[in-house]
């Protein structure tokens, strides 16, 4: 796939993403997680370059949805469909399913569809789904102790591309692997040529080290795995509550993720723990080890009755002496009981083992001082120590961690993507549940005016999702046509509802998404114009326009469904009626699909130069001021108004008086024979 050639993506965006592991698989299956993860695309940027892939593989023109009323019909289903998402990512997946004319890409949707409707979900599966994100790729990685050397310049730049948390440094013999040895605390030398060379410090000799760069940098994987183990947490919990199927082993990921703390390093090992509180403390420990030492010293010098002989003294005097000889000769036993409480001390609070415990008794030292001091060259050198035992240890653990981990990446990012997908799925089960939505029927017939093969679209017991109303609360509806019709009916008595509930099924099943109808067979259409009310008469330059819209239309519209709401709105009755009879006309004989909402049907059915259909939505009658109406179209059929309604009953009611007073009206009451010479006007 040239990624270039994608709507919308231009030099820059194709380089970014050429960044991601599979593009091509991920634009072909809409995958806006992994699309999102290339460099500077955004979550609702990756919808639409997958939007436009998609297009490109199905061969999509776009532009089904030609008006501003057909636009806003598809973006209130998919609102609905959107308010059924837990994620954010399937909100935005969602736009990616858009009504497309294309079979193939009808029937890729369905597919997806028809098995999204066979999910089971409760509250317990959607709470789940609460925590679920797409995965994020951790930051830069940089690791300073550690580095790569070589005397290959090839070497060089092959390493640092397929290793760039680690410095790469260029020797040229062994010294100058001694010398990066006394820098770093583990060099790794990737030339063969250095086998069996002695270096102090830690040197290891990897040839295939850009190989398995998981031993050799650990903390990439533990850094993709630290940033993402609250999402992974949560899909591990997702695929349990739904009852997924995965290949990854749940508990294995979840063992592994319980060793991880958040900053990439290794959890629950309490060597690990025993040593970096030994680093941590060992200042404040030594500190307080010599406290120890010199509080113990003071109490001993305050309880020993010291005598001293007037010659020792002068003999010590005149050699120079000082306390310390007084304390070596007067209170040795005491020095060493305070020293020895010091090293115990010490000792004990850093929890040391006997190599390090030798080590730190040499911090106080056996010579008779006071006050006791600490040597902090040997504090030092058990820092050292100690911090290298904890990088050895931290190294170690590492390792084993990402091991156990990197092999696991793959069905770690399938976990979450396939939670996530399960939310896009349950999206479209709770609507389809919610409007008790079936399947659509795509019909391939001849499209030939007047051919006895042509279909335009039927549906059976269907309800306008769009209606703010609940669903067992409206009535549910049937209507069909072939090719053109006018609809006519009462005011208020649900022909602008029809066309909407047609608009939705329509965009719907362009979708490849189930129906809110009982049963549905439509074709396919190239393009849906939807009309809506103008409100007042249009100008003659607004009029001019319309007027030309629907030229073109009538032109090249034969795989056209067009649905307008009253367009005698736009200029005088009387030529509206010539207007739109010339327009059904022309869209009949292309082969069009069409409803026209006209209270002018009669006249226009005068008007046109055949046997135009009218359907009607019958009002049966008024109840206390409302209307009761029929709400399913009545084919062939013309249906009354309401104000012939009202004609029609005021003279019932005149007429039932009448027959109260004997069959005679009353002195100048001429009631019933207006109402009767009204009502024959509308015959």
């Amino acid at each position: 796939m040239d990624l270039e050639s994608i709507p919308g993506v231009g030099e820059k965006t194709a380089r970014a993403l050429d960044a991601l592991d599979d593009p091509e698989g991920a634009l072909r299956a809409g995958d806006v997680a992994a699309i999102a993860t290339a460099p500077g695309i955004s979550q609702g940027r990756a919808a639409r370059i997958a939007r436009g892939a998609i297009r490109l593989e199905h061969d999509d023109p776009g532009g089904f949805l030609a008006t501003d009323r057909a636009r806003e019909v598809y973006r209130n289903v998919l609102a609905l469909l959107k308010s059924r998402t837990v994620t954010d990512y399937a909100a935005q997946r969602l736009e990616t399913i858009y009504p497309s004319p294309r079979r193939s890409r009808i029937e890729d949707v369905q597919a997806f569809a028809r098995e999204a409707l066979e999910r089971e979900y409760d509250t317990a599966v959607l709470d789940s789904l609460e925590g679920v994100e797409p995965l994020e790729q951790p930051g830069d990685v940089r690791v300073r102790e550690r580095c790569l050397a070589t005397t290959d310049a090839e070497r060089y730049s092959e390493a640092r591309e397929a290793v760039p948390e680690l410095s790469v440094e260029i020797i040229e013999d062994a010294q100058g692997l001694a010398e990066l040895a006394r820098g770093y605390s583990t060099v790794i030398a990737l030339d063969e040529s250095f086998a069996g060379v002695t270096v102090d410090g830690d040197v290891q000799v990897r040839p295939d080290a850009l190989e398995t760069t998981a031993e050799v940098v650990p903390e990439r994987p533990l850094a993709f795995f630290a940033r993402n183990r609250d999402r992974l947490q949560a899909a591990v919990e997702v695929h349990r509550t739904a009852g997924l199927e995965t290949a990854c082993d749940l508990a294995a990921l979840e063992d592994g993720l319980l060793r991880l703390e958040a900053d990439g390093t290794v959890a629950g090992d309490d060597e690990l723990d025993r040593l970096t509180t030994a680093v941590d403390d060992l200042d404040a420990a030594a500190g307080t080890a010599e406290s120890v030492a010199n509080d113990h010293l003071r109490e001993a010098i305050r309880e020993e009755d010291v005598t001293i002989e007037g010659s020792d003294l002068l003999s010590l005097v005149e050699r120079g002496a000082g306390v310390d000889s007084l304390l070596s000769r007067e209170l040795a036993d005491e020095y060493a009981a305070a020293v020895d409480a010091a090293r115990e001390h010490l000792i004990e609070a850093l929890d040391l083992d006997q190599g390090e415990a030798e080590l730190a008794r040499r911090i106080f030292g056996d010579e008779p001082t006071f006050p006791v001091e600490r040597d902090e060259d040997v504090v030092g050198r058990l820092r050292e120590e100690l911090t290298a035992a904890k990088e050895r240890r931290a190294g170690r653990l590492k390792r084993d961690l990402a091991g156990d981990l990197a092999d696991r990446r793959e069905d770690a990012q399938r976990l979450v993507r396939n939670a996530l997908e399960l939310d896009v799925e349950l999206a479209i089960a709770r609507f389809g549940r919610e409007f008790e939505c079936t399947m659509p029927e795509f019909v391939e017939t001849d499209d030939s005016a007047g051919s006895p093969g042509r279909v335009g679209f039927a549906i059976d017991g269907g309800r306008s999702p769009l209606l703010d109303e609940p669903l067992e609360e409206i009535d549910p509806v049937d209507y069909e046509v072939a090719d053109v019709a006018l609809l006519s009916g009462v005011n208020s008595g649900g022909k602008t509802s029809m066309l909407d509930l047609v608009a939705s099924v329509v965009v719907l099943a362009h979708m490849g998404l189930p129906v809110p109808a009982e049963r549905v067979r439509l074709r396919r259409f190239d393009d849906l114009h939807y009309h809506a009310k103008t409100q007042g008469t249009l100008d003659a330059g607004a009029f001019e326009s319309t007027v030309r819209e629907f030229a073109d239309l009538a032109q090249g519209g034969e795989g056209s469904l067009v649905l307008v709401d009253e367009l005698e709105s736009i200029t005088e009755p009387g030529a509206s009626a010539k207007i739109i009879a010339g327009i059904l006309e022309a869209l009949s004989e292309n082969g069009a699909t069409a409803v026209f909402v006209s209270h002018l049907a009669g006249e226009i059915r005068e008007m046109a130069d055949y046997d135009v259909t009218v359907d009607g939505i019958e009002a049966v009658g008024l109840v206390d001021g409302d209307l009761e109406v029929n709400r399913s179209p009545v084919k062939d059929h013309l249906a009354r108004s309401t104000p012939e309604l009202i004609v029609e009953k005021l003279a019932t009611e005149a007429g039932g008086a009448v027959a109260a007073n004997g069959g005679s009206a009353a002195a100048g009451d001429t009631e019933p024979i207006f109402y009767d010479r009204l009502l024959e006007k509308f015959e």
